[in-house]
């Protein structure tokens, strides 16, 4: 077992396929089955099911799998401490970002880094609030950017920006063509929720909740695991949503959505640099965060 059959494996679970972990190492796929017979020859286990042309892994898979991206991260930030040293920014630095800053902010803040230091690679996760901040527990992630606190003390979370959440309607919406609307309003009309761990839905709660209402006040329909997957329910007439005026920018642009106000909801929300307190910064992620602010 090593690092380097590690990482292939990691790539197999991470893209779903043998196939697509093979383009990502530059190997034949193969050399990547031969990689993954290893490992579970070494181990004594099945450790990914093949299921047709798509891959899952099994229950000692998913283990050592947990296993492996520390492992991975770990040796990063070695190459990354021990390339400072000699003056040199160079190294890997794997960070995460949930939905919003995930796919609108971060991107753009990577483009600026990368540009300045070539050497330096970054690989970026997205997932809910939830998974990013405990892939930042775990160390995975070096750091993360979220749209809620975390009440854990092993965590510190600085406000790096902000954020307007409004409610989304189609654009041929009965109030599309009014500037706000009433938290009664919102009640009444069915509504999609992101998935239980998404920041934007628990900015959406603890707006209510200041305004003296309950989550269970309001319609919902659905709960739906993506943004882009709200949307599409939107535009498809599912119910309506309170999003991110950041993942609707283009639809707004294009007419085919509206976004309002909710007259008596604070829907302003914070996104969070998130760190491990316990954990040593590496310099790729001192000089990362150093572009952020």
């Amino acid at each position: 077992m090593d690092l380097w059959r590690l990482n292939i494996f990691v790539k197999v679970i991470d893209s779903g396929s043998f196939s697509k972990a093979a383009d990502q190492v530059l190997l034949t796929q193969p050399t990547v089955s031969s990689h993954i017979n290893d490992l579970e020859a070494h181990y004594g286990c099945r450790l990914i099911d093949r299921l047709g042309k798509e891959v899952a892994p099994t229950r000692a898979g998913q283990l050592l799998y947990n296993y492996a991206r520390k492992l991975i991260a770990l040796q990063n930030e070695t190459e990354s401490v021990m390339a400072d040293y000699h003056g040199k920014m160079r190294g890997h630095l794997n960070i995460g970002g949930s939905t919003i800053p995930g796919e609108y902010i971060l991107p753009a803040v990577i483009g600026r880094y990368t540009a300045d230091y070539p050497e330096a690679k970054v690989s970026l996760s997205i997932g809910d609030t939830r998974q990013v901040t405990a892939d930042v527990l775990s160390g995975t992630l070096e750091f993360g950017i979220v749209g809620a606190l975390t009440k854990n003390k092993k965590l510190i979370q600085e406000e790096v920006t902000t954020d307007k959440l409004r409610l989304v309607v189609p654009a041929d919406h009965k109030w599309a063509a009014r500037k706000r609307v009433s938290i009664k309003n919102l009640l009444t009309e069915p509504f999609i929720i992101r998935e239980r761990g998404s920041g934007t839905l628990q900015a959406l709660l603890d707006s209510l909740s200041a305004a003296d209402h309950k989550s269970g006040a309001l319609n919902i329909v659905a709960e739906m695991g993506s943004t882009t997957a709200v949307i599409q329910g939107i535009k498809n007439k599912v119910g309506l949503s309170v999003l991110s005026t950041l993942a609707v920018q283009e639809e707004l642009q294009a007419g085919h959505l509206k976004a309002l106000p909710v007259a008596g909801l604070n829907l302003q929300r914070s996104f969070y640099l998130t760190i491990n307190k316990l954990r040593t910064l590496s310099p790729l992620s001192k000089a990362f965060m150093a572009y952020l602010k």
